[in-house]
């Protein structure tokens, strides 16, 4: 791919001459690329091209923004091995799980939209009003490097769907699957202007975003800190956004639970892309009187999740993204150390053998405050929290004790008493004894953890204004 040096602006690809910033590979730390690190006139221009564009691609037809779409989802299953590859190793995800959810979700959820729009009804009529839903404007995306294509796609397909325009600054940690999208819509029918991408610096190309007035709306997905940010400048400007940002999950152990495939189910979502998930299930609430077999259990289970190269096909736990992302999880691990958590499993120290690449340890604290910082605060590594819980009442409060309120598990023998419980977790998902993730259901926080909902219906309304027209 030899574009990852350039922009993308109004149909063309740019050349850039100015400063760059590195793109290291997880594994080794070796530097695969570098992207440029734009300026404010470059984002300007680039606002400028899909404001331009706007008017034209918001009075598409249906059909015609379908065929855009499905031009779309050919080549992102044409070039699914590349994709995976470039993610595998600029994240970290072991290539075996890239292909299936780097790759293989982007694929998926444009083919949901494409199933879903015939059938949306982007009018309707209400006594004597026609009620209109019509494209926001232009959409500046703002997006994170743990599922760096899978979160662009989750905003740029149905923003173009809804009849928007967008700019997209992806994440400059794992950008490359962001400048294949680019070339793979380049070869479309999309008119040059609609979708546009400028890498670089978020305090710079995308604070010229979030701020310019011909954005109409962001979408971000990242952080709480920056989600505030971004709130508070949309706010001055009474711009649109929606905000998918950081978790605390809980997973609820009743009593009579299975607790061997509940500890099982939700370490291995734990530890899904080395915790690098905003849903990660970070939280193992068990009685008192089963957290030493909970906590045996969790070892016995992370024991199986040895880090190792994410090339290989057998590696089941791969590097994180960052130097800088390893350096905070280590912190976060000797500060649960310092509390004094029991550690059961893991610990700060390098993998034996990968003393190269951004390697941690999975790690398992049991005994753990529900009001201590690793307990609190979102870690983004491979660390999971056992904390014992008195009674049903103590472990919704303890569940609902934090800032966030993304995700959340219950696993209990009785479906209808886990239905119970799970409606009372203040969170925008809960899995209910190992349900499986729905991308037709809708997706957000509570909280700190978001505003706005993406995937399916919903993800396709926050992109769309409501006119009425009284007849």
């Amino acid at each position: 791919m030899n574009n990852l040096s350039k922009l993308y602006i109004n149909g063309q690809w740019e050349d850039w001459n100015g400063e760059t910033l590195p793109v290291h590979e997880a594994a080794t730390g070796d530097v695969l690329a570098q992207v440029p690190a734009a300026a404010r006139s470059e984002m300007r221009r680039a606002i400028e091209a899909a404001h331009k564009a706007f008017e034209a691609w918001s009075e598409t037809t249906l059909e015609q923004r379908l065929s855009v779409l499905k031009q779309l989802h050919t080549g992102l299953t044409e070039r699914a091995g590349e994709i995976a590859e470039a993610i595998s190793r600029e994240v970290g995800m072991p290539l075996k799980l890239a292909r299936q959810i780097q790759a293989g979700l982007p694929a998926a959820i444009t083919e949901s939209y494409i199933k879903m729009l015939p059938d949306f009804a982007f009018s309707e009529q209400v006594g004597n009003s026609e009620v209109q839903y019509t494209p926001v404007g232009v959409v500046g995306c703002i997006t994170p490097w743990n599922y760096p294509l899978h979160q662009v796609i989750l905003k740029v397909v149905p923003a173009l769907a809804a009849g928007c325009t967008v700019v997209l600054k992806p994440s400059e940690i794992a950008p490359s699957s962001a400048y294949i999208l680019a070339e793979i819509l380049d070869r479309t029918d999309l008119p040059a202007g609609c979708f546009n991408l400028v890498s670089g610096l978020g305090q710079v190309v995308g604070d010229e975003l979030i701020k310019h007035p011909d954005v109409s709306m962001v979408s971000f997905t990242g952080s709480t800190r920056t989600g505030h940010l971004i709130a508070h400048a949309a706010a001055d400007d009474f711009k649109r956004y929606a905000l998918e940002m950081g978790g605390k999950s809980a997973s609820v152990v009743l009593p009579d639970a299975d607790l061997k495939a509940a500890v099982k189910g939700t370490v291995s979502n734990c530890l899904l892309n080395s915790g690098q998930t905003c849903t990660a299930l970070t939280r193992l609430l068990v009685p008192a009187d089963k957290h030493d077999e909970a906590c045996q259990l969790a070892a016995e289970a992370v024991a199986k999740m040895t880090p190792g190269n994410p090339m290989e096909e057998t590696t089941r736990l791969g590097p994180l993204a960052s130097a800088e992302q390893r350096d905070r999880v280590l912190d976060f691990i000797r500060i649960g150390v310092d509390a004094g958590a029991t550690l059961v499993a893991g610990g700060p120290e390098a993998p034996e053998g990968l003393d190269q690449g951004y390697f941690v340890k999975a790690t398992v604290f049991g005994n753990v405050d529900p009001d201590s910082k690793i307990a609190q605060e979102e870690i983004f590594g491979p660390v999971l929290c056992v904390i014992p819980y008195q009674d049903e009442a103590d472990a919704i409060r303890i569940a609902n004790g934090t800032a966030y309120g993304l995700s959340g598990a219950v696993w209990s023998g009785d479906a209808d008493k886990a239905k119970k419980v799970a409606g009372k977790l203040r969170t925008g998902q809960v899995f209910v004894n190992g349900g499986a993730f729905n991308p037709l259901a809708p997706f957000g926080g509570f909280g700190h953890s978001g505003v706005g909902r993406e995937f399916g219906k919903w993800g396709l309304e926050e992109f769309l204004e409501v006119r009425s027209l009284q007849l």
